[in-house]
């Protein structure tokens, strides 16, 4: 065996390296996941959003609910039987609108109950199908987040106060335009809240809701810890199952740099100071 040789075999040995790292990650995912599944005899189905290592201009790119991932979510609760409970792992800042309120009705048309888990955090998009959930457990320092919707860059409620606020004189065609679409926006979303509460509380609870989460009463990044989600009637309780953390670890965040935080992955107690 010469030089070239060696040197051949330790080029593809190291470029099957990651392919290998990622399928056996993948295989701890799964194992993981029917683990979690024998426990709760339940189905379980992550909805997972991570920042991606590439980037353009420089910007990372982030994922976030989409219409493939509709697709996903809701052939797996197609694939459950109507007495299995689902439990649905959130952690996503958001996304589509249409593509959150098709899983949320999804979610809600299930028969059996359905648990949100949420890690860390389940912001708009994710906070819409947590809505749709039977019950959503979180994690102490994990939140929710407001559901009011966004033209562009600037919150709808904001576009539609300025039309309020400002002589309509005084106004372009273009803000009149998305005052016009911001109007419809809100009453969509607060629409769309409605159904999804609908069946759980009384009326007037549910206009409540949806007319606080949905119309602009905080900023769109406001977090809404599980403390604020009980105080506003919502059916939350503290405490995942260590399995979820676990499941969780198997979905690291890609690091193209050196990484911010750092620490030994182990349990620390009180007896290691002896």
């Amino acid at each position: 065996m010469t030089i070239l040789d060696l040197f051949w075999i330790f080029f593809i040995a190291s470029a099957m390296q990651p392919v290998l790292r990622q399928k056996m990650l993948e295989a701890a995912r799964q194992r993981m996941i029917a683990r979690i599944q024998k426990q709760r005899n339940s189905r379980v189905i992550l909805l997972i959003h991570r920042q991606e290592t590439m980037s353009f201009l420089g910007f990372p790119v982030m994922k976030y609910i989409d219409i493939n991932d509709a697709e996903q979510v809701i052939r797996a609760i197609h694939m459950t039987d109507n007495d299995v409970p689902i439990d649905l792992v959130l952690h996503t800042p958001g996304g589509l609108v249409l593509a959150a309120l098709q899983i949320a009705r999804a979610v809600k048309a299930h028969p059996a109950k359905v648990t949100a888990f949420v890690p860390h955090h389940a912001m708009s998009g994710g906070t819409l199908i947590a809505l749709a959930s039977d019950e959503i457990v979180m994690d102490t320092h994990a939140v929710l987040g407001p559901v009011d919707p966004q033209m562009g860059q600037y919150p709808a409620a904001s576009l539609l106060r300025v039309l309020k606020d400002k002589p309509i004189d005084k106004v372009e065609d273009k803000s009149i335009v998305m005052g016009d679409m911001a109007e419809k926006a809100l009453r969509q979303m607060k629409e769309n809240v409605t159904e999804l509460l609908s069946g759980r509380y009384d009326d007037d609870k549910v206009q409540d809701l949806a007319q606080k989460l949905s119309q602009g009463t905080w900023t769109h990044d406001h977090p809404i810890t599980s403390r604020d989600a009980r105080a506003l009637g919502l059916p939350v309780k503290d405490g995942l199952p260590d399995e979820i953390y676990q499941l969780m670890n198997l979905y690291p965040q890609p690091v193209k740099r050196e990484p911010t935080v750092e620490f030994l992955p182990i349990p620390r107690t009180s007896d290691q100071r002896k």
